[in-house]
C-alpha cells in the first residue's frame, strides 16, 4: 500500500433511517388507510374513463366498418395497461408526489427515508400493487392494519409510505394552514 491508502475498497453503505415517526408525528399517519381506498376508487374512474371512452369509439367504428374496426379491440386491453402506468408514474412522480385521488384526499406517497416519488417508482408500485393484489387479496390490506405506518404490503416490498399531505397534516395538528 502506498502512503495515504487505508485499505478500503470504497464500497460504503449508508443505511437511512425511517423520515416519519408515528410516534412524533401522529398527524400523518391519521385517517391514511380510509382515504387510500377512497384515492384508489377515483383513480380507477380516472383510469377507466379514457379506456370505456375508446372502446364506446372502436365499437361505432366497427359497425361503420362493417365489423373491421372490431380487430382494434384487441389493442384495448394493452393501451388500457400502458395508460395506467403512464397516470401512475407522472402523477406520483409529479411535484405533488400523488395521484389525483391522492390529491383530493390530502394524502401523498414518499420513500420511506421522505424523499420525493419519481416516475419509475410510481409505475414500479403500480405494478408491485397489481401483482401483490392478484397474489394475496385480503392480505395486503391486513398488512396495514397490522404496522404503526399504516404502510401495506406493497408499500413495504417498494419502499415507500404514504402520509398525509404537509396542509393535512397541519390541520390535524390544530395549527392553522398555511396561506
Amino acid at each position: 500500500m502506498t502512503q495515504g491508502e487505508t485499505g478500503q475498497i470504497g464500497v460504503s453503505i449508508d443505511i437511512k433511517p425511517h423520515a416519519y415517526d408515528p410516534a412524533r408525528n401522529p398527524e400523518l399517519f391519521r385517517g391514511v388507510l380510509a382515504r387510500r381506498f377512497i384515492a384508489f376508487v377515483i383513480d380507477v374512474v380516472i383510469i377507466m374513463l379514457p379506456v370505456a371512452f375508446a372502446a364506446v369509439i372502436i365499437f361505432f367504428l366497427g359497425l361503420v366498418t362493417f365489423l373491421l374496426g372490431w380487430a382494434l379491440f384487441w389493442l384495448l386491453y394493452p393501451a388500457a395497461i400502458v395508460w395506467a402506468l403512464v397516470y401512475c408514474g407522472a402523477t406520483l412522480g409529479g411535484p405533488a408526489s400523488a395521484t389525483i385521488g391522492m390529491r383530493i384526499m390530502g394524502i401523498e406517497m414518499r420513500t420511506w427515508y421522505g424523499a420525493p416519488s419519481y416516475f419509475v417508482l410510481g409505475a414500479a408500485h403500480a405494478i408491485v400493487f397489481w401483482i401483490t393484489v392478484t397474489i394475496l387479496t385480503p392480505l395486503v390490506l391486513v398488512v396495514g392494519l397490522l404496522n404503526e405506518r399504516r404502510r401495506l404490503l406493497h408499500d413495504i416490498l417498494i419502499g415507500t409510505v404514504v402520509i398525509n399531505n404537509p396542509a393535512r397534516a397541519l390541520a390535524l395538528r390544530g395549527a392553522p394552514a398555511p396561506a
